[in-house]
């Protein structure tokens, strides 16, 4: 465990999904090692994640971009249960002496009462009524959408995969029909998600895009404009 702090979150893992019951997930990540970061789970059958699950698609992205730095939770913004259905996820950031050391997800399943509420309102005015009147937001986040959702995985393999899946579904591609500019376009766009922070990231990617590592290494130096020289170790 990287840090002592870490030790009482676990302890209040278990905790909060006791007291919050089976349709909210909590997870506990230590951030010394983003490919194994999951060191305490509570309702874990939301996500289908286990202990030693690597870090999300968003937690990999606060970390690029510092946004951290500025606040101390991210509230309800969306992610996908194990089985497709919408979550509403928030993130607690746990800071020793301001240094980020943990994150602390709550990520709540709210679908039964989302259907026991259309339930009721059938019963009370015909379906037409329900249908053209009541419209449910499977987004529920204001201005967010699923295409930029918290996606749950038990592997660096999954977490690289399905980023660069929903970059080649975007643009329309298939890995085997791609130019070496439309390679550059997904790895400039896989950058600032903090996909390569993953130890293994740029092998992960190279086979998804059918390429060598050498290719995503120069790919990568072009994006960050730095010497090759600092992009000769997989990070």
């Amino acid at each position: 465990m990287g840090s002592p702090l870490l030790s009482y979150y676990v302890r209040l893992t278990d905790f909060l999904g006791r007291a919050l019951g089976p349709d909210y997930e909590v997870a506990l990540h230590d951030l010394t090692d983003h490919n194994c970061s999951i060191i305490a789970i509570a309702n874990n059958h939301i996500s289908g994640r286990e202990v030693g699950a690597p870090l999300t698609n968003v937690g990999l992205k606060v970390l690029k971009d510092g946004s951290y730095e500025e606040t101390d939770y991210l509230l309800h913004y969306p992610g996908l249960s194990a089985s497709g259905k919408a979550l509403r996820s928030s993130t607690f950031f746990i800071k020793d002496g301001g240094r980020l050391v943990g994150m602390l997800c709550i990520n709540f399943d709210d679908s039964r009462y989302q259907a026991a509420s259309q339930m009721i309102l059938q019963l009370c005015h015909p379906d037409n009524f329900v249908e053209t009147s009541f419209q449910f937001d499977t987004d529920r986040t204001g201005d967010m959408h699923l295409s930029s959702a918290e996606r749950f995985h038990n592997s660096i393999h999954g977490v690289t995969g399905d980023a660069v899946a929903r970059e080649l579904s975007r643009m329309g591609m298939s890995a085997d029909h791609l130019t070496s500019e439309e390679r550059m376009s997904i790895i400039a766009a896989l950058e600032p998600q903090g996909i390569f922070l993953l130890k293994g990231a740029v092998k992960e990617v190279s086979d998804a895009l059918q390429c060598s590592q050498a290719t995503i290494y120069r790919y990568l130096t072009q994006v960050r404009k730095e010497p090759v020289e600092a992009v000769g170790v997989d990070p």
